[in-house]
């Protein structure tokens, strides 16, 4: 058999400031051989799918793999360039068995409020009804109807942090090239759970809940189970939470299964929603506990949901109390960086930092720092095994708090966002993280606890007040009972 790939995505936080073009995507940008390079943020299910494609003697090609930072809405003319440059590779390989793409599920464009959808549809008119098409997407996505008619099956990760890429692309691959041997007829249904949250698996109940989607796979007809949790910052008509089941076709048996887990999902709100500190309400915290440092996640400024990175409201606050022995980053901004490599290591100058890219980035802080270390291209793990880069950074302190400030922006993934630089942290009391979840995964061993704060920021958590202007259908929290007939539109 052949089979086609490819890796395109992006997650579109549509009122964010920061425009999404060409220079985004190339950061990193990969054609026709993004499956033979080290694992980096988009690439690992390409991976996957060569290896196992060519162990099993199927021809492979492959096109574009490209994933640009989170950040606003893709340029037109940028995505439907990207897109047609998969759409002619596809066009070139054929004819193809199946066809599998990893992408995210929350892109969108100028004109284009389902990237994923209109990719899918164009594909399938390219390949036929014959060909089987698989798409893996992260969970926080937006699960559209033309997704659902153009794909065989679609997969999403079941973990946050995302550390089951690699598992979940093995999964879609297994069931596709199944579906092409006749051996399976996966047939998907969704259930609008009609909420916008954040879940985080590794707390309970989540934590046995996705352990449950996993048991019920592989039986009674079940083939793949998927909980799309939604990205909130995404103003389109689809956004929010959604059950996607594929069984072995049987329509019905997708469709109840959906709806069962839809409703425990439901049921679990309140013990799911993830209480938020004020800025001084975390640092109290911080301050009254003994022994390991106390990680404050800073929700509303990750760049991984398309904040710039560069709000100072918590940075503010620890230099007004006096708070010492912390750290805190990491910041975007290239500017403040160019200063430093100016001055050097070792030098004292006057810094002003962050709150430069629109009102979500709040003031800057003007500080008296001292230049501790320079690096011209500093890294931290990231999720994918390979490393994020920051391009060049700077760890300067004030006021007993060390800052990091780095010219690519990246949320905070591992403690080597700072250790990296040489800043010690076992002998801190608090530790800021501009993220909302993927730095679990490695701060967790090093925390005495974790606290998630709602500073000002470009997601802010109050799913409430989100002002989206193309969901007409009701949800949780915005209202008490979605499902109730007199708040249906």
């Amino acid at each position: 058999m052949k089979l086609f790939m490819a890796a395109l995505g992006t997650e579109t936080n549509t009122f964010s400031p920061i425009p999404t073009g060409h220079a985004a995507f190339r950061e990193s940008w990969f054609r026709d051989d993004g499956s033979r390079h080290a694992p980096g943020i988009f690439n690992i299910p390409l991976i996957a799918w060569r290896r196992a494609g060519e162990a099993e003697g199927h021809e492979v090609a492959e096109s574009i793999c490209t994933f640009a930072q989170p950040a606003g809405i893709t340029v037109r003319r940028v995505y439907e360039e990207l897109r047609d440059t998969l759409l002619a590779d596809l066009e070139a390989s054929k004819p193809v068995d199946v066809v599998l793409l990893a992408m995210h599920g929350a892109m969108v464009a100028q004109g284009y409020d389902d990237c994923e959808g209109d990719i899918l549809t164009r594909v399938r008119r390219i390949v036929g009804s014959d060909a089987v098409i698989g798409l893996e997407l992260d969970l926080h996505c937006h699960l559209t109807e033309s997704m659902r008619t153009a794909a065989n099956a679609i997969i999403t990760y079941k973990e946050y942090p995302h550390v089951d890429m690699a598992e979940r692309a093995a999964e879609l691959y297994g069931l596709c090239f199944r579906a092409a041997r006749g051996e399976v007829r996966p047939r998907m249904a969704y259930c609008d759970c009609r909420m916008i949250n954040m879940w985080r698996t590794p707390l309970q109940p989540m934590r046995d809940f996705v352990d449950r989607m996993r048991a019920l796979e592989g039986h009674d007809g079940i083939l793949s189970v998927s909980f799309g949790h939604g990205f909130p910052w995404g103003d389109v008509e689809d956004v929010g939470a959604k059950v996607l089941v594929i069984s072995d076709g049987e329509m019905a048996k997708a469709a109840d299964l959906a709806q069962r887990l839809g409703q425990e999902i439901w049921e679990m709100r309140e013990q799911t929603a993830t209480p938020h500190d004020t800025i001084d309400g975390a640092i109290n915290i911080a301050l009254a506990k003994q022994g390991s440092p106390v990680v404050l996640a800073d929700v509303a400024d990750n760049a991984g949901g398309g904040a710039p990175s560069d709000n100072t409201a918590i940075l503010w606050r620890l230099v007004e109390r006096g708070v010492t022995d912390a750290v805190i980053g990491c910041f975007w901004d290239p500017q403040a960086v160019k200063f430093c490599f100016e001055a050097g290591e070792g030098a004292a100058l006057l810094l002003r930092i962050g709150g430069k890219s629109g009102p979500a980035s709040g003031n800057p802080i003007d500080l008296q720092v001292t230049v501790r270390r320079l690096l011209e291209d500093h890294s931290q793990a990231s999720l994918s095994g390979g490393r994020a880069h920051f391009g060049a950074s700077a760890w300067v302190s004030a006021n007993g708090i060390d800052i990091v400030l780095v010219s690519v922006r990246h949320q905070t993934f591992a403690p080597d966002a700072f250790t990296g630089l040489g800043i010690s942290l076992e002998d801190k009391r608090l530790i800021v993280v501009k993220s909302t979840q993927h730095f679990h995964a490695a701060f967790a061993p090093i925390a005495g606890q974790i606290r998630y704060v709602s500073a000002p920021g470009a997601i802010p958590p109050d799913f409430e007040k989100i002002p989206y202007t193309k969901r007409t259908q009701p949800y949780w929290p915005r209202v008490a009972d979605p499902f109730a007939r007199s708040n249906l539109p």
